[in-house]
Formats: structure tokens, sequence, C-alpha cells
């Protein structure tokens, strides 16, 4: 009977925790499926909220130069901060080393912190409960690993609270080094430059990682675990065709035109003939901190040529066979009208008549624009010449390509604008031809118009010009961009050779000449245009002017070509041969200086001496000169009996050694040495020296023979 009882007992006790269980499994599964199917989404919110799968940014690809050297590339950077209340750190642990650790963020981070005030503070925070309390941003990476070792910071950030968020940091090693063509990525801004054109290409692939809301009202997340979702993948690196030493040979010889001038702005670009290649790219403009390159001009103003256009219609002219360059044409002593529109050469002159070259040379507006109106804008041609209308001089320049952009690597080139002939929309006029041949009406880039006289240089083919030769990852090519031709004739043969003759006649005899060089030869067209004018019925309102210079180097042999623009200079000159000329030939001068493949090999033929081709005026050491005499086995006559040597070419073969004396204590004559020899032999005088230009003296300041003194004197030697 007891047995039966107890019996009873049990099971009563056993079937009421069953119905417990069974009542508290239905109101768990009630609960469950309440919060799945009817609020399911609220907490799926909620919880979003707190943990989340957060984009991780890839390490951006670098731009290099042709030589391998870095316009721009990607540091890693880190923001330190400690979580002191991590889930690993034990209270014992973290009292246990936090002495330690504040001695050590104090001494090395935060001089406004004693150990002991920092000790306090992360303590405080500890007791706030906070998980995420900065101690530096933009640490590097070598600083990062180092304070990875501190006390509690070497358990890392589950077990020690140490909390390092990787960051990349645009670095560009040369500073403002082709600043826009390199260009950047902003989220508030559009996309500029390179950075901008390949974007996609540098920026790699974005990773994610799981991360914690651990301030709402700080918007601070941490990472919820050690491990990324998915791993960034680095992007690739741009390879472009900068040469870094001709980009700063064209950036400070713009830049010292730039402060000699005050400009509103410059631009100078640099091309490789036979490829297209652009090796130097520099755009200054004004700004309140100075010069600063803000905007690319080369490639985003469209201007118009002026004077340097001249060429696109002399080409047009020579193609039709109108004009031989030794035809004579009427220059109506530099002032011609057109439909009451007056139109004037910029230097004044009182010729009638002159030849079609020298017209060209001296760019004369009058004698290049009536000769375009005499054939492309009358209904009857002269001279029992075809009847040719003006759109067939508009064809021409669509022939040579003018019409076209260059589709450069870069975002926000502007289109040319050329206009149609006849087209009222165009506002065509009667007076649009003749303009429109010396560069007004019609707008370019300074890039569009220095392809055109890439084009002429490289024989009339026609590259497209371009800015990156390779895409690679990790040092692994994986896309190449090769030299692209256009069109491989803009002209015929003849017409190119005779604009070729024209252009070295300018640097030899005309509106250049003042930039001539016997050390090597260059081709080129000036440019002078008004800007900001205004044509009124008695004369024109000019708001300024605009100065270029439009060539290629050496004339022979070409390799590269160039243009420079400077608008509204303010001072010391406003011609294209007085502003912008002297930057071409800077930039020519320091490229042959220094680059190799500029200079003939000296065994390329077998040496021949005739007497035009001896030593003449060449003046320096005599034991250098007896060793090159001796060396090239030159005959010569006499021996220098002082420290130099003068040789004269003779009419025969032979040369004469004449002696120079420089006398002590007095000023002595440098003329026609080198800058080496000329700097030893006054400083030997306890001259100072200061120099202006390049190649051999041909002027000093101080007069020959006059008295050093005892305290010396400053001589100025130039060079050319």
């Amino acid at each position: 009977m007891a047995g039966n009882l107890i019996k009873n007992e049990v099971l009563v006790r056993v079937y009421a925790i069953l119905g417990l269980l069974v009542i508290a499994g239905v109101a768990i599964f009630t609960k469950a499926v309440k919060i799945s199917a009817k609020e399911g989404e609220q907490w799926r919110y909620i919880g979003q909220q707190y943990i989340k799968k957060k984009p991780l940014a890839a390490e951006r690809g670098n731009i290099i130069t042709e030589g391998g050297e870095f316009l721009a590339t990607s540091v890693p950077v880190f923001d330190i901060a400690f979580d002191p209340n991590s889930r690993g750190l034990s209270e014992e642990d973290f009292f246990a080393s936090i002495d330690s650790l504040s001695y050590h963020l104090a001494n090395h981070l935060d001089e406004t912190f004693t150990p002991g005030g920092l000790r306090d503070y992360l303590v405080q925070k500890r007791k706030e409960g906070r998980k995420y309390v900065v101690i530096k941003r933009g640490v590097s990476f070598s600083e990062k690993e180092r304070m990875a070792t501190y006390p509690l910071f070497e358990r890392g950030q589950f077990g020690g609270g140490f909390i390092a968020e990787p960051k990349y940091r645009r670095e560009r090693p040369y500073g403002v080094l082709a600043r826009r063509t390199i260009g950047y990525v902003r989220a508030t801004a559009n996309p500029v430059g390179l950075e901008g054109f390949y974007d996609e290409d540098l920026s790699g692939e974005r990773g994610e990682r799981l991360m914690q809301l651990v301030d709402p009202a700080e918007e601070l997340w941490i990472p919820a675990s050690d491990f990324n979702t998915i791993e960034p993948k680095r992007g690739n690196d741009i390879v472009t065709t900068i040469d870094l030493e001709l980009q700063d040979i064209t950036e400070n010889a713009l830049s010292r035109a730039m402060n000699y001038h005050d400009p509103d702005w410059g631009t100078a670009i640099v091309m490789e003939v036979k490829t297209g290649k652009i090796k130097a790219i520099a755009n200054l403009g004004r700004t309140d901190e100075g010069w600063w390159e803000t905007y690319n001009y080369g490639v985003g103003q469209a201007i118009e040529p002026g004077s340097v256009f001249k060429l696109a219609s002399m080409m047009a002219l020579l193609e039709d066979d109108y004009v031989d360059l030794d035809d004579s044409i009427a220059l109506y002593k530099g002032k011609i009208e057109y439909y009451e529109d007056v139109m004037e050469d910029s230097y004044p002159h009182s010729m009638d008549s002159t030849t079609v070259r020298r017209a060209f040379e001296i760019s004369s507006n009058v004698g290049i624009s009536s000769m375009v109106n005499e054939y492309y804008n009358q209904t009857k041609a002269p001279s029992g010449k075809p009847v040719r209308k003006a759109g067939e001089f508009i064809d021409h320049l669509k022939e040579f390509k003018l019409h076209l952009p260059t589709a450069v690597e870069i975002d926000g080139e502007a289109k040319p604008y050329i206009k149609e002939a006849y087209n009222t929309e165009d506002y065509w006029s009667g007076t649009t031809l003749p303009w429109m041949s010396i560069g007004y009406e019609i707008t370019l880039t300074p890039l569009q118009m220095l392809s055109f006289y890439n084009t002429v240089a490289n024989n009339g083919r026609m590259m497209k010009p371009y800015l990156v030769s390779e895409v690679q990852h990790l040092g692994e090519t994986k896309e190449t961009f090769k030299p692209r031709i256009i069109d491989q004739s803009i002209a015929s043969r003849k017409t190119i050779a005779q604009v070729q003759e024209l252009l070295e006649g300018v640097v030899e005899r005309g509106t250049a000449k003042k930039l001539y060089t016997d050390r090597y030869s260059f081709a080129g067209k000036t440019g002078t245009a008004q800007i900001n004018y205004q044509r009124l019925k008695n004369r024109t309102y000019v708001g300024g002017y605009q100065a270029s210079f439009a060539g290629y180097f050496p004339a022979e042999k070409p390799l590269y070509s160039c243009i420079v623009v400077v608008n509204r200079p303010r001072q010391n000159g406003y011609y294209g041969g007085d502003v912008a000329g002297p930057v071409f030939r800077e930039i020519a001068d320091k490229a042959f200086a220094s680059k190799i493949d500029l200079h003939a090999p000296v065994n390329e033929t077998k040496a021949q001496f005739a007497a035009r081709k001896l030593p003449n005026k060449s003046i320096g050491e005599s034991s250098d000169m007896e060793y090159l005499m001796e060396h090239f086995d030159m005959t010569h006559d006499g021996k220098s009996g002082t420290e130099w040597s003068v040789l004269d070419a003779t009419e025969s073969d032979t040369i004469i050694v004449r002696t120079r004396r420089m006398k002590s204590k007095q000023v002595p004559n440098v003329v026609g040495l080198g800058l080496r020899d000329a700097l030893y032999a006054l400083e030997n005088q306890g001259i100072k020296v200061k120099t202006q230009g390049v190649g051999k003296v041909y002027k000093q300041s101080l007069k020959v023979g006059t008295s050093v003194g005892n305290e010396g004197r400053t001589i100025t030697i130039y060079l050319r």
C-alpha cells in the first residue's frame, strides 16, 4: 500500500513536470513563430543595425612613369583604437597591464597626458562600458607594428582590445609634378585625370568584413571577428608614357615664364614624334596662393589658336597647287580690308609684296589671309584656276583631322570647333574665311594643335596622342597600349616637305630667329592671338594676348614635338616669339643636354676632316686641345705657350694654334670658352661668377684686362 502511494506521487510529479515542459515548449514555439513571422522583419532590422557586413577598401594601384618612378602610390595607414571592454579581456588582466600600457602610450603617442593621467582616463572608459577609445589616427605600418607589441595590445583585439583599422592614403612622391594629369577621385567631385579615367583598374575589388556597432551616437564600428568575409583585391598599376626628367624640365621652364610674364595661365606639352606618346604635360594657373596646377589647360581649354594655325592654311594652298613657295604675293603695306573689317599685320612694315615663303616666315596676316581669300572665297578663281569654294578649304581642315578630338585618356577634353561653310548657325559671314585662315573664329585645344604639328614632323603620318602604355598587376602586364596610327598621310609628301621647310625658315629667318641656335636645329611657328576682342566700326578692342609656339626638334630627324601657350601675359612682352618661344627653347636645350637619343653616335659615320668642319675659334685648355688634335690626327701648326689655346681653321686642312694669355689679377677674356673652362679661369682670379643661358660664352659683363682688386669682383657671363 505504501509502495503504491509513493509510486503514484512520483508519477504525479513527473506528469506535472512534463506538463510544464510542454507548456514552456508551446510558449517558446509560439514566441518563435511570432518573432519569425510577425516580428521577424523588425528584429532583423534591429540586428542589422548592430551587426553588419561593411565594405573593405582595396589597396589602390600605382601610377608609374615610363622609367618606373611612382607618380602616385597608396601608403597603408592605420587608425589605432582601444577596446577596454573587449570580451576576452578580464578585469584582472586589464588592471595587471594598464599601468605599463599607459606608460608606453603616454611616452610614445600623446605628450598631453602623463602616464598616470592616461591610466585614469582608460580606467574611466572601461567603467563607462566604452568599447572604442581613439588612441591615434594615421599611424604608419611600422608604428602600428611597434604598438602591437605594447602590454595588452600584444594580445590582439579580442584578448587585449587592440584595434587597428587599415586605410590607404594616396601619396605623390614628386609633389605637384604632373598634378592635374595624375588627377584624383573624390566623393564630392567629378573624377579627374588618369586617376579618374582609370579608376576601375586602379580601384581593385572591395572586400567585406562583419562589423559591430559600438557607439550609435558617433557611428563607431569595430570588427566582430578576426577574419574578413571577403578579402579585398589590390588594384592594377598604370604605366604612363611620362618621362620624369622631361616633365621636370617642362614644368620648371613654364614656371619661370609664368613668374616673368605674369599671365593668367600657361601650358606646355611634349610629345614623342614617332609614337604619339605624351612625354610631359605641364599646366599652371593663377590662384591666391600663386601658380598652381588646378586645371588641365592643355587638354580642356579650347582656344582660338592664332598664327600657329597658319600652317594648316598653307598646307591647304599647297595641296591644291595654288601657290609655290617662291611666288610673289601682295602685302598691301601690312593692311587689308574685308567687307569693311580691317586686318593688319602684327609687325608694322611698308612692304608692298614678298614671296609666299617670306610671308609665312614673318607671319603676315595679310599675306596668308589674302591667299586663302583669293582662292577659296571667290566664285570665279583668278588665272584660269578651277573655281573653289570655302567648303573645300574646310574639307582640307577635316583631312588634316583638325575637327576631331584626340581621345587622350583624360576626361574633359574640349571638342574642336571648325565652322561649316556658309552655315548661318555658325554665324558664317564674308569675313569668316580670311579670319579663320589666321587662326580666329575656330577653337582647338593646345593638345589638338600639337597633334597636327607632330604629324607634320612625322612626315604626314598622324599618331594618336596617348598617356598610358601598360596596365600591370603586381608586375605582370595585363594590357598593353601600342602606338596607334590615325592616318597614314594627311597630305602629299611634297606638301609636307614644303611646310617643313617653311617651319625651319621661321626659326632661321623669321619671327623665331631670336631663338635660333647653332648647337642643334629645330622648326616651329610663333603665334600671337588677340583675346577678349571686339571688332568695332573703326577699330578693334583687344582685352589681351595669347602667346604660343609649336614646333619640333631636331628639325632634320624629329624626336620630340612641343607646344607652349601662355595666356594673357601682363609684363615683359606678349608676342609668341618673346613669351612662349623661350620656353620651347629651354625645354629643347635641356632635353639635348640630358637625352642621349638626341645625339648621333660619334662613330655613326667615318670621320672626315675638311676645312669647313675643322674647329674654328675653339678655345680651351692647351692640354685638352693637344690631346684632341692628336687623337683625331688633325694637322696643326704652332703650339701654345700658355695654359689656354685658340684653334683657328684655315682654307686648307691645317689648324693654326694660337695663344690666349690670361694675366694674374686681371679680368680674363673668356668669350668662346665653355662653362666649365670659363668658371675655372674666372674663379682662379678670385672673381665671383653669375651665368645666363647655356652653351659657350659669347659676352661678359666686365671688360677684359680691368683689375680684379683685392676684394674680388662679380662678373656675369652670357652663354648660347
